[in-house]
């Protein structure tokens, strides 16, 4: 017992610390039913950490909240007042996760302007605001390839795995790799262009882990509009909508659990779909 007093991490596990937790089904059988059959992703918040919302988009329908992050001359400053979407991206992002998740809470994260750039810096503070306003899911559509960022964001998503707050990134559209998507701790998410759009796929040999619709899809926005578009950016938030809606219905699921969920119902995973 002395030794576990004295491991500042071993007392969790003290007889009168540990925890009993829910079992999960078997991973064999879970099934879709199981996972978000019934839900909305009700009660789930979702951040999106993006050039803005435009919420009154007729494929978003709203937001529960907004950041701006500015890089001002003093340092960083937070604006939490109403903001739009500066681009576009963003609109695309939040009316994916609307569709698969649309009761879920959306919170707009601004972090890029009009050329769809931003900061490392305020990459950073968007993704602390999201931990400490308790987000369940985190959007990133985006991130960096400079290597200065490398270990202050693998520091931030490691907090965020810890904190049980889901990160889903996109992968770099082109073959150089970008933080955080190559991290173990977050859903690291490419484009796929099968023809049946509500599959996802699984990919056994990470970093990128997950594949989505990404290819050719119609997505909102600006100004009300539509376009058709390409890019792991609009994949992420398939999986972000999809994690919000079985987060409805088992709001306890932690990351590591949710990434098996997902796994098992993968279309080149699940039962009755062969391999191509």
């Amino acid at each position: 017992m002395a030794l576990i007093q004295n491991n500042p991490w071993g007392w969790r596990f003290a007889s009168d610390a540990i925890r009993t937790l829910p079992r999960l089904h078997p991973i064999e059988d879970i099934t879709p039913e199981w996972a978000w059959g019934g839900s909305t992703g009700r009660g789930v918040k979702v951040a999106v950490i993006d050039s803005g919302i435009e919420a009154l988009h007729p494929a978003v329908g709203g937001v529960q909240g907004c950041a701006a992050i500015i890089q001002g001359r003093d340092g960083l400053n937070i604006d939490t007042t109403p903001h739009g979407d500066l681009y576009g991206h963003g609109t695309a992002c939040a009316g994916i996760i609307r569709a698969a998740a649309p009761d879920s809470e959306l919170f707009s994260v601004r972090v890029l302007g009009p050329r769809l750039t931003g900061e490392g810096a305020v990459f950073i503070a968007a993704i602390r605001w999201a931990i400490e306003h308790e987000m369940h899911v985190c959007n990133l559509s985006l991130g960096t390839t400079k290597k200065e960022f490398f270990a202050p964001l693998h520091e931030l998503t490691d907090l965020a795995y810890h904190r049980n707050m889901m990160l889903v990134t996109a992968a770099n559209n082109v073959p150089i790799p970008s933080f955080p998507s190559t991290y173990a701790s977050v859903f690291s998410v490419a484009s796929h262009g099968e023809p049946n759009s509500s599959w996802f796929f699984y990919n056994p040999d990470p970093p990128v882990e997950f594949g989505a619709p990404g290819i050719e899809i119609l997505v909102p926005w600006r100004n009300g509009g539509w376009i058709t578009a390409t890019g792991n950016s609009f994949a992420a938030p398939y999986i972000t909508g999809l994690i919000a809606r079985i987060l409805g219905k088992h709001p306890g699921l932690t990351v590591f659990q949710m990434k098996s969920v997902l796994r098992a119902l993968a279309a080149n995973v699940a039962a009755g779909v062969t391999e191509r």
